[in-house]
């Protein structure tokens, strides 16, 4: 399963706030539970979906949400009417308790800027929210010499997934950058597997930066059999796929999703 293969995937579950957490200076852990997620599938890695959130007035509405986010849907979520369409935000699922009903998902929080990071930094207990399940884009090749992953604060929550879940003799490396070194969370790699992590010394330095001076040091040892898996703010994801290319990683062996994009 790829990032494309989620727009095959059917269904809209609801659920509501459970409660939340600052895990980090700049993270908020919020836990959404209900029946809904009971049967919503463990898919591992970065498991990531849509996130509709309640609008900025308070009112809930999924009734009209499509039944699945491919571009058919896409449009007839545009068409609902501006004072009824609730806002939608990509999202990865940090941990999942299915037997319980519940997922925590991590939200970046820099203050107000943003749709969901300032609502999760306010999410009350009760709150509603749907999600359409979009499968994951990362999976493991069983021939892959290594796994090398990059990303930022924003690709965290999927990049603690895939170090989580990979076959524990898997090798590799993963560089990520975070705002600052009280960013760092808790991991669970595999024995042996290096994780770097990189806190920017200025807040007003290029998101990404940081990180894709990393990857453009470093050449994979085996670049025809490596896994990529690259996520973020989008110049890094682009200029890091262009590296990984130039050093003769195969383009099918590279995952990549640009999650936002930082001013210029």
């Amino acid at each position: 399963m790829g990032f494309n293969d989620g727009r095959k995937i059917e269904g809209v579950y609801t659920a509501a706030v459970v409660g939340s957490e600052r895990v980090t200076p700049h993270m908020v852990r919020v836990t959404f539970g209900g029946e809904d997620l009971t049967r919503l599938p463990r898919r591992g890695f970065d498991h990531w979906f849509r996130l509709f959130l309640p609008r900025p007035d308070g009112a809930v509405d999924f009734s009209a949400l499509p039944a699945k986010f491919n571009t058919a849907g896409y449009l007839k979520y545009l068409r609902l009417k501006a004072d009824v369409r609730p806002p939608v935000r990509n999202y990865t699922v940090r941990n999942h308790r299915p037997e319980a009903g519940e997922i925590d998902v991590d939200f970046v929080a820099h203050g107000t800027t943003g749709v969901a990071g300032p609502w999760a930094q306010q999410a009350q207990p009760g709150e509603q929210i749907a999600l359409i399940d979009q499968g994951r884009g990362f999976d493991p090749l069983a021939d892959a010499s290594g796994v090398f992953l990059v990303g930022d604060e924003s690709a965290l929550p999927a990049l603690a997934g895939i170090l989580r879940d990979l076959d524990r003799k898997r090798p590799g490396l993963a560089i990520i950058e975070i705002p600052d070194d009280a960013d760092r969370q808790p991991l669970d790699p595999p024995p042996g597997f290096e994780v770097r992590w990189l806190a920017r010394a200025n807040p007003h330095d290029r998101p990404g930066q940081l990180a894709l001076n990393a990857v453009q040091d470093h050449t994979p040892p085996e670049p025809a059999t490596v896994q990529a898996y690259l996520a973020g703010e989008q110049r890094l994801v682009a200029e890091s796929r262009r590296h990984l290319v130039s050093a003769g990683v195969p383009k099918s062996r590279i995952a990549f999703t640009g999650y936002w994009k930082a001013p210029n």
